[in-house]
């Protein structure tokens, strides 16, 4: 029985290595040549239940049932009255072949089910789930959240059961959009941590991989429960997305003040980090950002960097501190009970947002400001960010896909085609409520300490962090996890 440990061994996928800044972490490649074996990896499964129909739960439900073709039964439950209902019946899943059905029916019909339900209803329904689980079930999960509302309140997984996870490394929409581009591309979509927190089958870890393989994952790394939380919470929190959000409102801003129009101001802000940003950073890392500005521009990254720097390195650590606490969770739990009161409205109202919608009807990508400001600040923020994780502890494998792909090969791409408010806006509910609590500090820090710290003249900034910046291991690192990307980039349409 293993309990949340890293190192596994498997008999039906080739496990390689990789040496990540000093450190050799196992991985197993995806690819659609594997799908083959996912039977095997399912031995003793002969249904799987995906719990809800939410970006996740579409996307992962039905890139099993394509994967695994009708050699495993994959199952659709919905709480009873759900408006998703029509949505599964329109992508194929029914009740009249039994392939959906009332989330505790299915729940207690299934030998795996996966757990893709809000965060808040884990909270509120994990006990009767529990209690529906078939004895030596596998409960899957793709968040940690549910562990750490465990811890708050003193209580445990079953048992008699595995528990296990397999976490995209980006949204449910990127899930799907991938698998189906990739359809001609072996190996095409989004990369995946697994997990496993409960074995007491000895047949967790090839039930977890098979679940990463079947939804397409082009490399699958270990983690573990806690550890994914800890990251995926603070990530989305940092420069996943309320990072992101509280860095193009304070740069909106500062090129609105000094004369840009509204338009070149967010093509200055917003369309550089989501699009020329994030495109070469997927491609060629931070370094190789870097390298694509002249002497001057590297002067002016130099300094907005030495300045957003410090920074993300303090709110990394404290948003860190709040979810390894309980605080962060406890946060989320209690303004899930405010919600019915105290609906969360909508950001995309702000004249910022609208100018958006203007800038995007014409839009030519080819000729976006590759902004050296923009690029500083974003990257001081992100390099914050890995900095807090490496200091925490986090593998590099974790470190680069929380840090740096997840946001380039995933999020950033939806918010080019529609905007950086319309991610907060459509995002998991803990993610929304977590940028709006978040993007604010960024905001406020980068506007009030940051950017005086350039205006005030470079002596004032450290430029020892730009030379720590050149040098670091986290290039190498995205170096070799570019190797193991596939070829198809995402389409937004």
């Amino acid at each position: 029985m293993t309990t949340g440990s890293l190192g596994f061994e498997t008999s039906v996928f080739d496990k390689e290595y990789i040496t990540l800044a000093g450190q050799r972490e196992g991985i197993v490649r995806g690819g659609r040549d594997l799908f083959d074996r996912l039977p095997r990896a399912f031995e003793g499964i002969n249904q799987i239940a995906v719990i809800g129909w939410g970006p996740q739960g579409s996307a992962q439900a039905q890139n099993l049932r394509d994967s695994l073709a009708g050699r495993v039964r994959v199952v659709v439950g919905l709480r009873e009255g759900s408006a998703s209902f029509d949505a599964a019946r329109a992508a194929g899943f029914s009740e009249a072949d039994g392939t959906l059905g009332e989330m505790f029916a299915v729940v207690a019909a299934s030998d795996m089910v996966l757990l893709l339900i809000s965060d808040a209803a884990q909270a509120a329904l994990y006990e009767r789930i529990f209690a529906a689980l078939r004895p030596g079930a596998t409960l899957g999960l793709s968040h940690g959240f549910l562990l750490g509302h465990l811890d708050q309140r003193g209580g445990r997984f079953p048992e008699g059961i595995d528990v296990i996870a397999v976490c995209p490394k980006g949204m449910g929409a990127s899930v799907r959009a991938l698998y189906l581009q990739g359809v001609e591309t072996n190996g095409a979509g989004i990369n995946a941590s697994f997990a496993v927190e409960q074995d007491r089958s000895g047949r967790a870890v090839e039930r977890a991989l098979g679940w990463s393989v079947g939804l397409g994952a082009p490399y699958t790394f270990q983690t573990t429960l806690r550890s994914e939380y800890l990251s995926d919470l603070t990530g989305e929190r940092a420069i996943l997305l309320g990072g992101v959000h509280g860095i193009v409102e304070s740069l909106y801003r500062r090129f609105r003040d000094r004369g840009m129009t509204e338009v070149e101001a967010y093509r200055h802000s917003v369309d550089c980090v989501t699009g020329p940003i994030s495109s070469i950073v997927s491609k060629e890392g931070l370094i190789g950002l870097y390298r694509r500005l002249d002497p001057a521009e590297r002067e002016i990254f130099g300094q907005a960097y030495a300045a957003a720097y410090p920074v993300g390195l303090e709110l990394t650590h404290e948003i860190y501190d709040e979810v390894s606490s309980g605080n962060e969770i406890r946060s989320v739990i209690l303004a899930g009970r405010r919600l019915a009161e105290f609906p969360m409205g909508k950001i995309d109202q702000a004249a910022m947002w609208r100018a958006g919608e203007v800038a995007r009807r014409d839009r030519d990508d080819a000729t976006l400001p590759l902004d050296p400001f923009t690029a500083g600040v974003f990257c001081g923020v992100m390099m914050g960010q890995i900095d807090t994780f490496i200091a925490k502890g986090h593998p590099y494998s974790e470190i680069a896909n929380e840090s740096v792909i997840e946001a380039t090969d995933s999020l950033n791409p939806y918010m080019h085609a529609r905007g950086v408010a319309y991610m907060v806006d459509n995002c998991s509910t803990t993610a929304r409520l977590g940028s709006r609590k978040w993007a604010p500090r960024f905001d406020y820090l980068l506007t009030q300490t940051a950017y005086p710290a350039v205006d005030d003249g470079a002596g004032a900034l450290d430029t020892a962090l730009v030379k720590r910046f050149e040098d670091h291991p986290i290039h190498e690192v995205l170096r070799i996890c570019g190797q193991l990307r596939p070829s198809v980039d995402i389409f937004v349409q």
